[in-house]
């Protein structure tokens, strides 16, 4: 089916911040719609976002990119097919032709992609996670669902970005998010008698006021007792430690207790947390300069924790492959924006897939309604979901949707669970 037109129109994220939105209509009249999400903590060599510069919105503004959508791409789109992913995915990349997506703007090639992508399954009549999958058997993925806020999402209360947890325990997607939601609301229960409770962080996490990184620990691990479950057995903890915002050169500052760590001291105190409370994923331990010490922190924990790569791997076969064979790492963090397409985000996938890695598809920190992600977690048989907390829209429509898609005739042939940590 012959692409028709491509429409562009700026829309707004979840932190009131402009964003593109692509439509892309088929001569049939099916259609796709595809939006770019935004991040707060981002890897330096990820796809690059046009935004207008100026006074305007902060210079936020993303007029630009979608003139370019208008006056470069659409017309190269034209009468290509739908289906052919790949084909369209190379023409947008030789039509930007830089490498990080800078001239038209990473923002407005994978809007582009992903509205290219809802088109080829609305032409098919597929819902997009059956449209992936393309009749293998995948499964519904394990969440990691942000409890309580940090870093960059959370005006740098505490350094750790996000303290999450996993339904280690849970027997369907829907039971995983049962799960949480007791644990989410414990924890606000509990920040709010001890009179530490300072609002809602960027991706719905309870953003909280405690005197130490190691707090927060523990009052995730009184969360899970409080909401009636047992911490390791029930209910697990992730964190994101996105450790190349305060930390490069193999130095780290750690604002909260005044403190500047070198590599061996952090990784020295992440082992200790991975003793002490029942943490089964760190992402980004430690800068994404700092290969060295995430080979030797994977050395150190990765036969019993997942070690992810985000900002050092962001979502590039080549730095996937290259970090296998160093042993860097166990996991990848998945993020269409960062790769720039659809194409080139599955094939850091599936490269992730070839060395061993476990793969978590991943939301950012500016966000919409746009639920593409579940069913690219699901489709693609990723095995984890990462969308923020357990709050606000942007992120319950895509928790609402996993549960839509495991309730439908047609269903995945079941639940990731635990099995899909590394």
């Amino acid at each position: 089916m012959k692409i028709k037109q491509v429409l562009s129109r700026r829309i707004w994220d979840s932190r009131g911040r402009p964003t593109v939105e692509v439509e892309v209509v088929n001569e049939d009249g099916t259609s796709g719609l595809g939006i770019a999400p935004a991040g707060a903590s981002m890897g330096t060599r990820e796809a690059v976002e046009l935004r207008d510069g100026g006074a305007r919105f902060k210079g936020l503004d993303v007029q630009n990119a979608l003139r370019g959508i208008a006056t470069e791409i659409a017309p190269a789109l034209a009468g290509r097919d739908v289906a052919h992913q790949a084909d369209i995915d190379a023409a947008l990349m030789a039509l930007d032709g830089t490498p990080t997506k800078s001239r038209l703007g990473g923002n407005a090639l994978i809007a582009t992609s992903l509205a290219v992508l809802h088109a080829a399954a609305a032409h098919a009549r597929l819902p997009l996670w059956q449209y992936l999958a393309q009749g293998r058997p995948v499964r519904l993925p394990l969440p990691q669902i942000q409890i309580f806020g940090g870093g960059a999402h959370a005006g740098r209360r505490v350094d750790v970005q996000d303290f999450m947890v996993i339904a280690t325990g849970a027997t369907s997607f829907s039971h995983a998010l049962e799960m949480t939601a007791e644990v989410y609301r414990a924890a606000g229960e509990l920040m709010a008698s001890r009179g530490q409770l300072a609002g809602v962080a960027d991706e719905g996490g309870w953003w909280p006021s405690f005197a130490r990184n190691e707090e927060a620990l523990d009052a995730l691990v009184a969360s899970i007792e409080k909401a009636g479950f047992v911490p390791g057995q029930d209910m697990a903890i992730a964190l994101d430690i996105a450790a190349s915002e305060f930390g490069h050169g193999g130095r780290y500052r750690l604002a909260l207790e005044g403190e500047e760590l070198d590599t061996d001291a952090l990784c020295e105190r992440l082992v200790r947390w991975t003793e002490k409370y029942p943490i089964v994923s760190i992402e980004d331990p430690l800068a994404e300069d700092d290969e060295a010490g995430l080979v030797a922190f994977t050395r150190a924990v990765g036969g019993r924790v997942q070690v992810v790569g985000d900002d050092y791997l962001v979502t590039n076969a080549d730095s996937v492959r290259a970090a296998a064979t160093v042993g860097a790492c166990n996991c990848a963090l998945i993020k269409p924006n960062q790769a720039g397409t659809v194409t080139e985000t599955l094939a850091a996938l599936e490269a992730a897939k070839a060395a061993g890695y476990a793969t978590i598809v991943s939301a950012r920190s500016g966000e919409t309604e746009d639920v593409a992600i579940v069913h690219l977690a699901t489709g693609w048989n990723a095995g984890q979901l990462k969308v923020g907390s357990f709050a606000r829209s942007e992120r319950m429509a895509k928790w609402n949707e996993g549960i839509r898609i495991e309730s439908r005739a047609g269903a995945p042939s079941g639940f990731a669970g635990r099995a899909a940590l590394a």
